[in-house]
């Protein structure tokens, strides 16, 4: 997906399982045109909600199969070789993993800050392989699966999947991914809850865009031909299936809302967010 800036220490910390690839030095450049979504709205009066645990810990999962293929068509006539940007190796998603980690954390810390506090990163980022490798709260995480656990503070992935998704789509989505787990963590440090699951997820959706569209403008990530097009097509993929009530316990929301949403706060900032 990106051109990021350089990344300075590497601020995950001990916690991170497994080795991540230290983020390059690149050039960068901005996106012009894109309204600034402004300091965190109304940050000191969500505090005062219910906290932001969820009963067994786990406050996300993504659909547990890899993602479809999707058969609609590209929006441009160099879409469909530039979606995957020739992405393909392991050391480039550990890199690209990395790197959407120490971008959120640059992102939330500024957001926080122009709020007058201090931000906690997310305690660590872990990958795994096996189902039941990896527990949050007593339960175990499945395959194909990407979640953050409240009750650890971290974000797990299924790193097969992942990276399937990752050759797939394109590098784009995995920003995607990283950004709505995290969302996930900023929820719960807000203490931001929502009667519906669908709520809780598709502010989670726009939360992302915030990041991303916030990191592009200020420098830290530079989009590339065909990135929008990857976010659309994991959008595409991850949206529940048409059947699905949406006042049900784990609805995400649709592809439409769910592409709608992340585009929101991609173009909008986080004031499209409804954080309070």
């Amino acid at each position: 997906m990106v051109t990021v800036s350089p990344a300075g220490h590497d601020r995950r910390g001990a916690g991170v399982v497994d080795r991540w690839g230290e983020p390059g030095r690149r050039t960068v450049t901005a996106r012009s045109g894109r309204r600034p979504g402004g300091p965190l709205a109304g940050l000191l009066a969500a505090l005062v909600l219910a906290s932001g645990c969820v009963v067994g810990g786990v406050n996300e999962d993504e659909p547990q199969q890899p993602l479809p293929r999707s058969t609609r068509q590209p929006s441009s006539p160099q879409a469909a070789q530039t979606r995957a940007d020739g992405t393909t190796s392991v050391a480039e998603f550990t890199e690209d993993m990395a790197v959407a980690v120490d971008k959120a954390e640059i992102y939330w810390t500024a957001q926080f800050r122009a709020s007058g506090r201090r931000f906690q990163p997310i305690r660590r980022v872990v990958p795994y392989q096996r189902e039941g490798e990896v527990s949050c709260a007593g339960q175990a995480l499945p395959r194909n699966n990407a979640v953050y656990c409240s009750a650890g503070d971290f974000i797990a992935y299924d790193v097969r999947w992942s990276v399937a998704a990752f050759r797939q789509v394109g590098d784009a989505f995995l920003y995607y991914l990283l950004g709505h787990e995290y969302a996930h963590g900023i929820q719960a440090r807000l203490g931001l809850r929502a009667q519906f699951t669908i709520q809780q997820e598709l502010q989670a959706d726009c939360m992302a865009g915030a990041y991303i569209g916030g990191s592009i403008e200020a420098g830290q990530l530079r989009l590339e031909d065909g990135d929008l097009d990857e976010f659309r097509e994991g959008l595409l993929a991850v949206g529940d299936d048409p059947d699905q009530p949406w006042f049900a316990e784990g609805a995400h929301g649709t592809a439409e809302q769910r592409t709608d949403h992340f585009f929101r706060g991609y173009e909008q900032g986080l004031a499209a967010c409804n954080l309070g």
